[in-house]
């Protein structure tokens, strides 16, 4: 297990300086850069441009070195912690994304808890009782799940609350509470709030584990080793959550490394609709403007996301399937 460990390390590593390389690379391939939106925003508001201000703005930001020096620069601070200043709003990087990429990450962990907690049940429940009534609502309710859009369920939740409850869905917080310290006050606030955004992220990701945990627990229903169980036997319900059900699971947990990037870039629209202090509107804001440091550090974060993601996965994979442990043996 422990050199499995190592080399998962290894690749990791390797995977996020690539990942590095490729959001720097992404940032730079718009014709331009945050001073041409800059001069273009001025110019459309009647503003005089003083060409000595943009040509001292050219070399404190380093915008005309080439590529390579300018990636250089960037990589080499934020392996020291730093990870540049944003051109938009004129602060650290640091100081504009840890919040409200925490606020992302608490988010869509919680939206990832529900879908598992709500989808492995019903999952398991319609593959053992295919065609009941039970597994045809099921269905149903997955493809609505699939064919309505995050924003538009979104919209609609917050029409409908507003009509019969007379207040507004939107935001993480009270406003009195916005910007205090976390504690058990600002905890409950923020669960009264969380709530809406979590069913509305979870609901497509639901919908869509329930159809993949029955169609994999279907195929592992029929084998061999599970009517050997049945005839020795064993309770129906442990011969089925034992074995075929702990199989089926792998296509699940291997998905884990992709589904926290996933509801953060979907819940971007979400969260402009809903007015929630997360990454993706500030992702929005900084891709539109070219602002390279602040884009490139949250697309850097969300592929870091995603690989250790992956990590986890292989080590769930590992842990529940010994076959993949000693796969390389």
């Amino acid at each position: 297990m422990l050199s499995f460990l190592f080399r998962r390390l290894i690749a990791m590593v390797l995977t996020i300086w690539a990942v590095s390389f490729v959001a720097f690379a992404i940032i730079q391939l718009p014709p331009g850069d945050y001073l041409t939106s800059y001069m273009a925003s001025l110019s459309a508001a009647g503003d005089r441009i003083n060409p000595e201000t943009i040509a001292a703005l050219r070399e404190r930001y380093g915008l005309d070195d080439p590529y390579v020096i300018q990636y250089f620069k960037w990589i080499g601070g934020i392996v020291q912690g730093d990870f540049g200043e944003s051109f938009e709003w004129k602060a650290p990087v640091t100081d504009l994304i840890w919040g409200r990429l925490g606020n992302s990450i608490l988010l869509e962990g919680l939206a990832i808890l529900v879908m598992w907690l709500v989808a492995l049940p019903i999952g398991i429940y319609a593959a053992v009782r295919k065609y009941s009534l039970g597994d045809y609502l099921a269905t149903i309710g997955g493809f609505i799940g699939l064919a309505i859009p995050n924003f538009l369920f979104a919209l609609v939740l917050m029409y409908l609350w507003y009509v019969y409850f007379g207040q507004t869905l939107g935001g993480l917080f009270s406003p009195d509470l916005e910007g205090s310290p976390w504690n058990l006050e600002r905890i409950l606030d923020f669960l009264a709030h969380a709530w809406a955004p979590v069913l509305v992220l979870a609901t497509a990701g639901t919908a869509q584990l329930i159809r993949v945990m029955r169609a994999n627990l279907l195929d592992e229903l029929t084998k061999p080793y599970v009517v050997t169980a049945r005839s020795k036997g064993l309770p129906e319900w442990r011969a089925i959550l034992k074995y075929p059900v702990r199989v089926a699971l792998n296509p699940l947990v291997s998905t884990i490394g992709w589904l926290l990037p996933t509801l953060v870039s979907s819940s971007v629209v979400v969260s402009v609709v809903m007015n929630l202090p997360t990454a993706g509107p500030l992702l929005l804001k900084s891709l539109t403007t070219q602002d390279m440091y602040l884009a490139g550090a949250i697309i850097m974060l969300l592929g870091i996301l995603t690989v250790i993601g992956t990590l986890i996965s292989d080590l769930i994979l590992a842990w529940i399937d010994p076959r993949i442990r000693y796969g390389g043996r």
